[in-house]
């Protein structure tokens, strides 16, 4: 029991790297709920269409991240190593990566609008449909347009926190999301002599917010005095040997991060055949659950950035007690967080414009997730130490592949071929991680994941 406590000094310094994470993403997913509840007072088929959007932005989302989260491994060590050329040859990297997934995402969306907001949208009498379409599409739009300025800045926002200056990220979120709730409520809502644009006003704000953040994080992290982003643009070198082993440590993580995105969105869609009425209730929970998982998901970050720095040193046993004392921190945080997510959740959903079975719903969806957080917890913080280690092919096994082998093919044989309600089906398959909590602890546990990548790069 004593080998997963920490002394205080080992808490200090995780906490001074996580806590400034843990605020951007408090912050954000805050003023997030905040919108979604902005949005949820116009009526129910604006809050479906955006959630809709929102679910096939998320898989957007999630790519960049993975894209970038396999240089960033390399990013870590490198901070680890002390190595300025090698931290610049990774960020050249990321911006080639965020541009490519950012074009290739803006392809897609504004050629397959109507078939993949489609896929979402089931007649069952309990909305109307067509006008959840039009909305959907009047906010995909001008969503478009600020996919690359998100991808651009968080190559910044990656590169800033892998070599522990998480606080820059942190004030560029609060700016942006305060920019954001400020122009929802005048936008969606027409206040102060503005136009009443509802959902596009939702889309207006965040593009906004978006480029005000990008341009406030690049200008001040090019202020910053003994950054390695001095002269990173008088070239865009990466030697040949790097690239490589970018690419082969890089892309199972970008195929894992796309396909474990489209599993959410895939087990979203299964659940969606049960009629409009889930799509919303999915909704709702997703935007409460985010105000209490980015707990974990920042200690998560913690992990890959402190385990990182510590194998690219060469402190391999310091790393392997970091990383089980990390995983049992986040899993008793999370156990706490979820108590309070139970308590709190009720308020929140009061809070919707929408029908009292919706909010019973979104309710019942919120306490089964709040059950399984400290498990999600512990997968989650496997997963990284596993990263951290550069073992990505298993992190693709470990993550996407079991969510495409297991519990997609379970979503879709109990809604297809079973009558049972939408309650039990959710909770069967969120309990499924219950499984990967025991793959997760033998992988870790085996220590296969603790090596240098960085000595001769």
């Amino acid at each position: 029991m004593k080998k997963l406590i920490g002394t205080k000094d080992f808490y200090v310094m995780v906490l001074k790297i996580a806590v400034p994470i843990m605020v951007q993403m408090g912050i954000t997913n805050f003023v997030g709920m905040l919108d979604n509840l902005m949005v949820g007072r116009i009526g129910t088929e604006q809050m479906t269409g955006v959630a809709v959007v929102n679910q096939l932005l998320f898989i957007f989302h999630i790519c960049i991240f993975g894209g970038l989260s396999g240089a960033g491994i390399f990013g870590s060590q490198f901070y680890g190593k002390n190595d300025r050329d090698g931290l610049q040859y990774v960020f050249r990297y990321k911006l080639l990566v965020a541009s490519l997934i950012s074009v290739v995402a803006i392809l897609i969306l504004a050629i397959g609008a109507d078939g993949l907001i489609g896929l979402f949208l089931t007649d069952n009498g309990e909305g109307d449909v067509a006008l959840t379409l039009k909305y959907a599409k009047d906010y995909l739009f001008y969503m478009l347009f600020s996919l690359l300025p998100f991808g651009i800045k968080e190559c910044y926002a990656s590169s800033l926190k892998e070599t522990e200056r998480t606080l820059l990220p942190m004030i560029g979120s609060s700016i942006a999301v305060l920019t954001n709730f400020v122009l929802n409520l005048i936008l969606i809502f027409g206040l102060c002599g503005a136009p009443k644009l509802g959902v596009v006003g939702a889309a207006v704000a965040t593009l906004v917010s978006r480029v005000l953040e990008l341009i406030f994080i690049v200008i001040s992290a090019h202020l910053i005095k003994d950054t390695f982003l001095k002269g990173v643009y008088r070239s865009f070198k990466i030697p040949g040997a790097l690239l490589k082993d970018l690419l082969i440590k890089g892309t199972p993580l970008l195929v894992n991060e796309a396909m474990w995105s489209g599993s959410v969105t895939a087990l979203n869609q299964c659940y969606s055949m049960r009629g409009l009425s889930v799509v919303a209730a999915i909704n709702i929970m997703s935007t409460i659950s985010n105000m209490f998982n980015f707990v974990f998901i920042s200690l998560g970050s913690a992990i890959a950035i402190v385990v990182g720095k510590q194998l690219g040193a060469g402190k391999f046993e310091e790393a392997k007690d970091s990383a089980a004392k990390l995983i049992a921190f986040s899993t008793v945080c999370c156990a706490f967080m979820s108590i309070l997510m139970i308590l709190v959740s009720g308020f929140f959903v009061d809070f919707y414009k929408t029908s009292e079975a919706i909010k019973t719903l979104a309710y019942t969806f919120v306490v089964i997730c709040a059950i399984v957080m400290p498990f999600d917890a512990f997968n989650h913080g496997c997963y990284f130490t596993l990263r951290s280690g550069g073992k990505t092919f298993i992190t693709f096994l470990f993550d996407s592949v079991f969510a495409w082998v297991v519990s997609i093919p379970v979503a879709n044989l109990l809604v297809r071929l079973t009558p049972l309600e939408i309650e039990p089906l959710f909770a069967i398959c969120s309990s499924l991680c219950l499984v990967k909590c025991v793959i997760g602890f033998i992988l870790v546990k085996k220590g296969i994941w603790v090596q240098n990548m960085v000595n001769n790069s």
